[in-house]
């Protein structure tokens, strides 16, 4: 039998264990890699960067709120990491600016890998005359019934943008006053996202055929800026 020993055992490390937050980063890091890898097939590739920021969405609605509430709440329990809110907080936005990037960049990438497999995505600038009369039909057939432009200004506070919701912003100047207004026109979420072209595997951005046609939204007004924009919005549910 050997001697037993009194020495006192080594502390553990503080790092030993791995933050909750950024190991789900670490995880949505692999799905866009899968993206960015030239062996799966391109649509395969399209769909883990959908997912990807389908997951972006989530954790920022339910995680990055909670730690947002429990700074805001002053809670500096910190984690088993041994980080508190405000460090994770501050490394979560590093890490997802990193990710955000690397993800944009991937879809830069997969576009002429798209289109080489017959599936293009074209924005309006890039359709012909014939196919922007098109797009201008489908606009006054299906697409302007659905549009409502909300103006802000003292008399029109400004509206509540629901969470997820793709949106235009748009300034507008009267031609006669010289006044410049905001307003913010919201795409239909009724509407396929990508519009398809005479039946085939082409496709315009649904935001863009809306923004090719502001002056009919806004008549007689001369629109001199638009962007387009998404608010994610805090979903976290507390529970008693």
């Amino acid at each position: 039998m050997s001697p037993t020993s009194d020495a006192a055992p080594e502390p553990l490390p503080a790092d030993r264990f791995s933050d909750r937050e950024l190991s789900w980063l670490a995880f949505n890091q692999r799905v866009v890699e899968l993206a960015e890898d030239a062996a799966v097939p391109p649509l395969e590739r399209a769909k883990f960067l959908a997912i990807f920021a389908s997951n972006f969405d989530e954790f920022y609605m339910v995680r990055v709120a909670g730690l947002k509430r429990r700074i805001a709440a002053g809670i500096a329990v910190r984690a088993a990491s041994g980080l508190s809110p405000r460090d994770q907080m501050k490394r979560v936005q590093e890490r997802t600016r990193s990710l955000m990037t690397q993800h944009a960049q991937a879809f830069r990438d997969l576009v002429p890998t798209l289109r080489d497999a017959g599936i293009e995505i074209l924005r309006w600038r890039d359709l012909d005359v014939e196919e922007q009369k098109a797009m201008s039909k489908l606009f006054d057939d299906q697409i302007f019934a659905v549009l409502t432009p909300l103006a802000v200004d003292p008399a029109h506070p400004f509206p509540y943008i629901s969470g997820l919701s793709l949106n235009l912003a748009v300034v507008v100047r009267n031609p006669n006053t010289g006044l410049e207004h905001f307003a913010r026109v919201k795409v239909p979420p009724t509407l396929p996202r990508f519009v398809p072209l005479d039946g085939g595997e082409r496709f315009v951005p649904l935001e863009d055929v809306i923004a090719a046609h502001l002056d009919s939204l806004f008549p007689g007004m001369e629109v001199l800026q638009r962007h387009t924009f998404r608010v994610t919005r805090n979903e976290d549910v507390e529970v008693e």
